[in-house]
């Protein structure tokens, strides 16, 4: 009966939108899982387990909605300087959720990360590479996963990938541009046009640096595990009511 009525009022939300002005790319920045556990008297980690559910269920309704590609920042290389009991318990989540095999398919949603995947465990990585093979064939919306990412790290890994041209011989200085540097990057999509940022905190985290250029932003004064698909059609609509003009007039 509850997944009936959620239905009927997800359906309700999908008729507020000009699917016809959609972004491409949404980045997702789950902030305040910690400070939503601590309210409630929780561990830390139970916030990350409601973020995580969260993003289930906000990537499915964006998938309905038409949504391309969405970009959730899951683990910065920040987040390592984190308690350890913290750290593990993101990374045995981030395992049960790679391991569950129905994650997102029914709506047809592809699996794949950014970031540096050398600090994870083995385990990790193998479960990585399986979900993102297993995936591969769906094709309504690509979820992509930042884990271990950081924007900084992610630009200086593109400089040393072009410096090491230059000095095999096989690139002219000269020749750097922005294209260059951004086919380097981790991310092999269009730019991101919206970025989401609950938790009531206005700033980007080192997320997205490049490819954030010409975002348009979301924030909300909530708790990501508090994110319904009502604030996600709100950031939508508010996307859509904005002229983005690209430095141009």
């Amino acid at each position: 009966m509850f997944s009936l009525f959620k239905k009927k009022q997800q359906a309700k939300l999908l008729t507020e939108i000009d699917k016809n002005n959609l972004p491409r790319h949404v980045g997702i920045i789950m902030d305040g899982n910690g400070r939503w556990a601590k309210r409630r008297g929780l561990p830390r980690s139970a916030g990350h387990s409601a973020g995580a559910a969260v993003l289930k269920n906000i990537t499915e309704f964006a998938s309905e909605m038409g949504i391309r590609y969405i970009t959730a920042y899951a683990f910065s290389t920040e987040n390592w300087k984190r308690p350890k009991a913290e750290v593990d318990a993101l990374m045995d989540l981030l395992l049960d959720y790679l391991k569950d095999k129905k994650l997102l398919e029914g709506n047809q949603v592809r699996l794949k990360f950014i970031g540096d995947r050398s600090a994870l465990t083995e385990e990790i990585r193998e479960q990585m590479a399986i979900a993102e093979e297993e995936s591969k064939d769906r094709d309504k919306t690509i979820l992509y996963l930042a884990i271990n990412y950081g924007g900084q790290q992610e630009v200086a890994k593109a400089v040393r990938s072009l410096c090491k041209e230059v000095k095999e011989g096989t690139l002219n200085p000269d020749d750097i541009n922005e294209t260059l540097i951004g086919d380097r990057l981790y991310t092999e999509i269009p730019d991101v046009d919206l970025i989401i940022r609950p938790s009531g905190e206005y700033r980007l985290s080192n997320f997205l640096l490049w490819q954030s250029a010409y975002s348009e932003f979301w924030f909300a004064d909530i708790c990501w595990p508090d994110f319904t698909e009502k604030h996600f059609t709100k950031a939508i609509l508010d996307y859509q009511n904005r002229n983005r003009r690209f430095g141009g007039v």
